[in-house]
């Protein structure tokens, strides 16, 4: 994954492309976040900083079959949601709702977050989603849920004592209040809350009480971050944490999409994770501007190394950003059939089935380009951008052809075929921006699918709208996935490489 902050300087989004709810804590000098995952296995990318802005992933906390069950039958935008990550007693503790047939909300643990982490323990009478848990200095454990209601909680067995009360619940008349973190600062026990729905009116608002269980007085300034109504380039902010910073001054990190095109504005590398800082007035944090260039910040940066671009699979084991739709089992998915390729054998016939072998990272930048060597002599297969079963792009091939396949909801079409050689060849996807950008009907970009000559010249068989391929568009939580399937028998990957072309 392409560092996205220069090593001389930070930027928002800090962790870009498809990273939603993130949930921060602090470690001495370290700093850990995760993410919500939806229906990609393995589930709830961690990620480690020194200076809040340079991140790497670590790892990913669900990453065990045992640990993480998605069935076909749940859909897209399903799966994971809004994890809270906190530190306490010498571990990690995660608690996450896992939207399932069967799942619910589930406590893991780990003294190492790159892991492993515990297998679940379920927490059945902690209701609703989006749980958060607090510790009081007494050692009680308050977990605090959408809605927003609060219950103790014995993170170590699941069981809760006594019934859920309910706490407060934002602004009146405001809908969706959800994403609770309860947080001791000075004389005052803080409520954070998102509220106003994900989408353009989402919001962030406090709330503070002298006890962890209220009552709670909402502050005056409320909501204390949001970009309704504005015509800032982040839009949809809201799901916020706090932190200190390594000069122990406070930030939020929290959620926002990057809207471009005509109107209504499309985004289509999901919901991002942004940073911004935060004063105190009067006993209540300020949210500072959201500025795309973090270049002021009160410390030093400490950039991690950028992972290499390509990914020749020699590792027995996949990079921790790569995803898999809903399961990946050594069965259908390995780099130990075929020494120094990926193998994917295919289950569903296409894209379009839930149950599709596809492995794919998150499309990170507004214009990159994907590419990958496939031996598709023993099946069909392909490289796609995918953003559900609905909605995806992908040129296909098979050992004497490919063609550009475009799923639009209830549509499928095949847009381009070509004949090629029976033998391996490069397959590439370049996202660009659009061919106008003025105008109400502008979309976001073009995406351009097509193969490689071993010259490296690049033949385009199709350019595709981007806008079909956006939240605004297909509905949902989820953002843009770049990678590589099996439709039939089994397909071979040598390397699949991402590159940004914006910096």
């Amino acid at each position: 994954m392409p560092a996205p902050n220069h090593p001389l300087r930070a930027v928002n989004p800090i962790i870009p492309g498809f990273h939603p709810d993130p949930s921060i804590c602090r470690v001495g000098d370290d700093y850990y976040l995760a993410c919500s995952s939806f229906e990609y296995f393995p589930g709830i990318p961690i990620f480690h900083s020194r200076d809040l802005v340079h991140w790497t992933q670590i790892g990913n906390v669900l990453d065990r079959s045992e640990q993480l069950r998605l069935p076909a039958s749940m859909p897209s935008s399903g799966g994971i949601y809004a994890p809270t990550l906190r530190h306490h007693g010498g571990r990690f503790w995660l608690i996450v709702t896992n939207c399932a047939e069967g799942g619910g909300n589930l406590i893991v643990t780990a003294t190492d977050p790159a892991g492993p982490w515990s297998d679940p323990i379920p927490a059945p009478g902690v209701p609703g989603i989006d749980p958060d848990l607090a510790w009081a200095e007494d050692g009680t454990c308050w977990c605090t849920g959408a809605g927003i209601s609060q219950v103790r909680l014995d993170p170590a067995t699941g069981r809760t004592h006594g019934s859920s009360q309910p706490l407060w619940s934002g602004a009146l008349g405001a809908q969706a209040p959800e994403a609770p973190h309860l947080y001791r600062i000075g004389d005052y026990w803080y409520l954070l809350i998102a509220e106003g729905g994900t989408e353009r009116g989402h919001a962030v608002s406090i709330a503070r009480a002298r006890t962890p269980d209220g009552p709670f007085e909402p502050c005056p300034a409320n909501p204390v971050l949001t970009h309704r109504g504005t015509s800032h380039p982040v839009q949809n902010t809201g799901h916020g944490d706090l932190v200190q910073g390594p000069d122990g001054t406070w930030w939020l990190v929290f959620l926002g999409v990057r809207p471009r095109g005509g109107t209504p504005g499309w985004h289509v590398l999901g919901r991002e994770t942004f940073l911004a800082p935060v004063t105190w007035q009067d006993g209540w944090p300020v949210v500072g501007e959201v500025t795309l260039d973090l270049a002021a910040l009160p410390w030093p940066l400490d950039p991690a190394p950028a992972e290499e671009r390509r990914d020749d699979f020699e590792n027995a084991e996949l990079r921790p950003y790569w995803i898999s739709v809903r399961d990946r089992s050594a069965e259908h998915c390995t780099t130990k059939e075929r020494p120094g390729w990926l193998t994917l054998r295919a289950r569903g016939g296409s894209l379009d089935e839930p149950d599709v072998v596809f492995t794919g990272r998150r499309q990170q930048h507004l214009t990159c380009r994907a590419r990958t060597l496939i031996d598709p002599s023993e099946g069909r297969g392909g490289l796609a951008v995918r953003l559900d079963e609905r909605h995806h792009y992908a040129i296909e091939a098979t050992g004497t052809h490919v063609q550009v396949i475009a799923r639009v909801g209830d549509l499928r079409t095949v847009v381009a075929e070509q004949p090629v050689p029976a033998e391996p060849l490069v397959l590439a996807v370049t996202v660009s921006d659009p061919t106008s950008s003025r105008g109400p009907l502008a979309g976001p970009d073009v995406v351009s699918l097509g193969v490689e000559a071993p010259d490296g010249t690049f033949t385009s068989l199709a350019e595709l709208d981007g806008r079909y391929l956006s939240t605004e568009v297909a509905g949902g939580f989820t953002g843009r996935v770049l990678g590589m399937y099996a439709a039939r028998g089994a397909v071979h990957f040598d390397w699949f490489d991402y590159e940004p072309l914006d910096g």
